[in-house]
């Protein structure tokens, strides 16, 4: 077996899946879809996920 054989060791490193642009559209519709409903279960939902996407860090390099 050579080294070019050799499965590598360590894992290509992650790419983030959203840029920043698209995390801030995200939270605008979030924003706008809580305005526009009344059930109360739902708003908690978005406001559980618009927190989320609020404490997304992106992977430097975007």
């Amino acid at each position: 077996m050579t080294d070019t054989d050799t499965p590598n060791a360590e894992p290509a490193r992650a790419r983030a899946l959203l840029s920043t642009a698209d995390m801030k559209l995200l939270r605008r519709a979030l924003e706008s879809h809580a305005r526009a409903t009344e059930d109360r279960e739902e708003i908690a939902k978005i406001n559980a996920l618009h927190h989320r996407l609020g404490t997304y860090v992106p992977a430097s390099g975007e």
